[in-house]
């Protein structure tokens, strides 16, 4: 079957010029959402792991979890070039000094990138300035991963994220300026969202030239705001059918050249009270794929660029 949308994995190989993927490193960190600056008890759908459950104890070193993640999966996969991923809460959210600390340690030769994963209200000139120097030194690439999940203001609300779509905005551009790259992450499933806003957010995306994206299907882990949310019947989520309908909608508005790094979330049952609709991530995957193919439709044939069809 003809891949129609842009595979994250084979865009890293057309770039690195083989096999290059990413080695999880959590840090014992936070975000604004969390202590207080901003709120107390962070997004609705966080959970204690801060986004991250594959990750290795945030109790080793930085250069303790790149040497195990570095061991396994070049055996297992055959892979000679690695990308950093500083996954867990937000990780430009911390003190200037030790984040020079931190990514210094991690840009080691067989690095060709490191990606950080943050909030759009914690991207700062002063972390800017030394990540710009970084690269320079060591020849390696700077990856954001921003949380915008919607374009629907009343939807953050209810996710309690605490920033808006300006926000968002302001970090693309400031990023862009120093020619980092960025991944967007969106969720898509509660119900409250509309279908314009599915096409509106492929078109933002698009128009300030994300480089890659995440699309998680919405999923309900335990013990967070948005689990209570759904035990008391205050979250409705879209069926498995409509979901699959929205991504090929979203992709159809996604510029092609945005790399899919996912076209759904996952994460373990037991720390869950609802995911994907009870069905393995791969399953949903091969729906969206199949619908693309029934449609004969491509990432990116329904964007208009500069008022032309692309």
């Amino acid at each position: 079957m003809t891949k129609r949308y842009t595979v994250y994995s084979e865009s890293l190989r057309k770039k690195y010029g083989e096999k290059t993927y990413k080695l999880p490193i959590k840090l014992d960190n936070t975000c604004p959402n969390r202590d207080g600056r901003i709120g107390t008890g962070g997004c609705s759908f966080c959970g204690e792991s801060g986004g991250s459950f594959e990750n290795l104890s945030p109790k080793l070193s930085v250069k303790e979890q790149l040497y195990r993640n570095r061991k396994y999966i070049a055996s297992r996969y055959g892979a000679k070039k690695f990308i950093a991923y500083f996954q867990n809460y937000s990780n430009t959210y911390m003190p200037l000094p030790l984040f020079e600390e931190i990514m210094t340690e991690a840009a080691k030769e067989d690095i060709v990138g490191l990606c950080l994963s943050t909030r759009p209200d914690c991207v700062n000139e002063k972390h800017l300035d030394f990540l710009e120097n970084l690269s320079k030194k060591y020849s390696i690439d700077i990856i954001f991963e921003l949380g915008l999940q919607s374009v629907n203001l009343e939807i953050l609300r209810k996710y309690h994220r605490g920033h808006g779509i300006a926000d968002y905005i302001r970090s693309v551009l400031r990023i862009k300026h120093r020619g980092f790259e960025i991944c967007t992450h969106l969720i898509i499933g509660p119900k409250e969202e509309k279908r314009e806003d599915i096409i509106e957010a492929a078109k933002l995306l698009s128009y300030l030239h994300t480089d890659e994206v995440k699309i998680h299907s919405l999923y309900i882990p335990k013990n967070t705001l948005m689990e209570k949310e759904y035990q008391r019947g205050k979250l409705e989520i879209i069926p498995l059918e409509e979901y699959v309908q929205r991504v090929v909608l979203f992709l159809r508005y996604l510029d092609p050249a945005i790399a899919v790094q996912r076209l759904v979330g996952r994460m373990p049952e037991e720390n869950t009270v609802f995911c994907n609709w009870g069905r393995s991530w791969w399953i949903i995957r091969d729906q969206i794929e199949e619908l693309l193919e029934e449609k004969k439709a491509f990432q990116g044939d329904l964007l208009e660029k500069d008022g032309i069809l692309l």
